[in-house]
Order: C-alpha cells, then sequence, then structure tokens
C-alpha cells in the first residue's frame, strides 16, 4: 500500500512538474521584448512589412511581448544574415525580416555569407508572388517602348542598383547577358528611397522592383502611368493584368540559361520571408512559427498590408525550408555560373 501511495505521489508530482513547465514556456514571452531586425534602410519594401507585423504579430503570441523594429542596413548585405546565424541570440526574442537573395548566397559559396540557411529556423514568407512580379520598371518618359527597344538601342538603359548579392543587381545583370539588352548597372545605392529620387531627378532610367515595392515606394506613379514595366521576372506566366508584359522565361531559349533562370527565380516564391537564429528552443520556435502563420492569415492584416500595396500569398517556414533544400540540390555547375554571374567576373 505504501508503495502504491508512492508511486502515485511520483506521478502526480511529475505530472504537475510537466504543467507548469508547459505554462512557463506558453509565458515565455510575457513582459517580454521582442525584437525584428530589417536589413535595409527604412521606407522600402522589406522595412514596410517588418513593421506591420510589429503591429499585429504581438496579438497572435502567448503573453503578448513588446515587439520593437530595428532597422540595420549595410552595405554587404550579408552581415544581418551572419550575425543571426552566428551571433544574435538563441532565446528565441529575435527575429530577421532577411533579404530574399541571402540563402541563395550561402548556397554559392559566396565569401561574405557565412551562414547555413538550412540551419536557421524559418517561420514563414509573407508572399509566394502568387499575385506579384519582379519588374523591369522605367520612366515612362524613357524612348524604349518594349523590351526589344532595348536590344537594339545603341545607347544604354541605366538601371539602379544597391549592394552586391541583391536581387535589383543580380537581374538587371541577367537581362543584360541573358536577354542581350543593352543595360548599365548602377550601384551603391543605400536603399529604395534613394533610388526612386534619382529616378524622377532623370538620373538613372529605371530599376528591377517588385509590383509590391512600386505600391508601398511610388503609388501614385504607377497610378498615373508615368512607370512603364519591360519584363517581368519571377513568374512562370504572365500576370493578368499585364497580359503585354512578357515574362523572361519566354524570352530565354538557350536551356543552359532557363537552368540559371530558374535558380536565380527561387528566392521569389519566398519573396518576403521571416526567420530566427537557429538552435532557439523547440517550443519557442513552434509558437513564433504558428504565430506568425496565424497572423500573417488574418483579415486584419492583410488588409493593412493591401493598404501599402503589398500583395500578401503567405507559406510557412517549411515551404520557405523546402524552397532552399530545391535551391541546394541545384547541379553544381549552374551554382557556380550563378556565383560568377553575381561577382561578374568570368567563369574559369
Amino acid at each position: 500500500m505504501r508503495a502504491h501511495w508512492l508511486r502515485t505521489i511520483l506521478a502526480t508530482g511529475l505530472v504537475a512538474a510537466s504543467a507548469a513547465t508547459a505554462f512557463a514556456q506558453q509565458n515565455f514571452y510575457a513582459g517580454k521584448t521582442l525584437r525584428i531586425v530589417v536589413g535595409s534602410s527604412t521606407g522600402g519594401y522589406y522595412d514596410t512589412g517588418g513593421r506591420t507585423v510589429a503591429r499585429h504579430l504581438s496579438n497572435f503570441i502567448p503573453g503578448n511581448p513588446t515587439i520593437v523594429v530595428q532597422n540595420q542596413p549595410d552595405s554587404a548585405g550579408n552581415i544581418v544574415g551572419n550575425r543571426l546565424a552566428n551571433t544574435m541570440d538563441r532565446d528565441g526574442t529575435s527575429i530577421v525580416v532577411m533579404s530574399r537573395a541571402l540563402p541563395q548566397l550561402a548556397l554559392v559559396d559566396d565569401p561574405g555569407a557565412q551562414f547555413d540557411p538550412l540551419k536557421l529556423t524559418w517561420l514563414g514568407s509573407l508572399s509566394s508572388y502568387e499575385d506579384d512580379a519582379y519588374l523591369m520598371t522605367i520612366n515612362a518618359s524613357h524612348r524604349a517602348q518594349k523590351w526589344t527597344d532595348v536590344t537594339a538601342d545603341q545607347r544604354a538603359l541605366y538601371l539602379a542598383g544597391t549592394r552586391a548579392g541583391s536581387t535589383n543587381i543580380t537581374f538587371a545583370v541577367i537581362a543584360r547577358d541573358m536577354l542581350k539588352m543593352n543595360i548599365e548597372v548602377v550601384r551603391g545605392f543605400p536603399g529604395a528611397n534613394e533610388i526612386w529620387l534619382a529616378m524622377e531627378r532623370g538620373e538613372i532610367d529605371g530599376q528591377m522592383l517588385d509590383i509590391s515595392a512600386i505600391m508601398v515606394g511610388r503609388p501614385q506613379l504607377w497610378a498615373e502611368k508615368k512607370l512603364r514595366p519591360l519584363v517581368a521576372f519571377g513568374r512562370t506566366t504572365r500576370l493578368k493584368d499585364y497580359p503585354d508584359v512578357p515574362i523572361a522565361r519566354e524570352l530565354v531559349k538557350n536551356p543552359d540559361d532557363l537552368a540559371l533562370l530558374e535558380f536565380a527565380e527561387l528566392p521569389f516564391f519566398m519573396a518576403l520571408p521571416f526567420v530566427a537564429p537557429p538552435d532557439i528552443p523547440a517550443d519557442r520556435a513552434k509558437i513564433l512559427r504558428e504565430s506568425f502563420m496565424a497572423m500573417a492569415k488574418s483579415e486584419a492584416f492583410r488588409a493593412e498590408m493591401l493598404k501599402f500595396g503589398i500583395m500578401t500569398s503567405p507559406i510557412d517556414g517549411e515551404a520557405v525550408r523546402a524552397l532552399i533544400e530545391k535551391a541546394a540540390k541545384t547541379p553544381l555547375d549552374v551554382r557556380k555560373r550563378f556565383a560568377a554571374l553575381l561577382s561578374e567576373r568570368p567563369q574559369k
């Protein structure tokens, strides 16, 4: 009888301890501050997404933590990714709005990307590009009316770029090399606002950017038809609202070029990703993933994003990871060619 009671008391104690642990973990975020780090300057696509998430996410996290946004733009574009993987606190109190191009840099052994994207804690992406596209967009005052006008013109089309490895530079170079368009890339712009100002002053002709980014940055120019799209990237079909704008996959005929283009376009299908450091406690990772997706699907959040012009089509962390795994399985020769394209050095 005594042994029976001892076993009963022990079992009750274990259940109580387990329940107390579960309760403590569910309430980990109570009274805490959760930091969302944006690796770009204020006012752009990633910053708008990050700040909108900051206004909504706390409502979906047990304990309702305070959420703050920190902008940490850097010239190389990969410092935030390296911090995330190597030095950020792994307690579940930091999230990064990551440039979609950074995981790809790590997969092509870019010396500046010192992290393994498959070890990160992916929460999901606010966009899978279902209704979006990455457009070569120029001032409507430019003489070019369609993409072929730039292939025939002896005068270069000047497109703006930010930092090495950024998609606006990568796809300008792809258009130059694969579509044989006469393009010069003007590099080194700090962020979206500076590029828009340069376009408005006529210092550059255009840029590569998402429809959503146009709606965030200069919706009035789009509405007034002062911008002209020439080619759409990140699509497998033409957008129904822009049937006259060809997708790049239609225009690339060489199979090797097409393989490279498909690898280059993979990040668009996780266009606005949110990620936490590796090795955070499993229960907190679960809370962050589930809370992020519940928020991303909520009507209030999606309505506010749409007010900024950002079309959301959320996917979860597993879907983001699957895209990265697919990219990691791309043949080595394609990845080497992509790396050479990024550096613009002749491939050996």
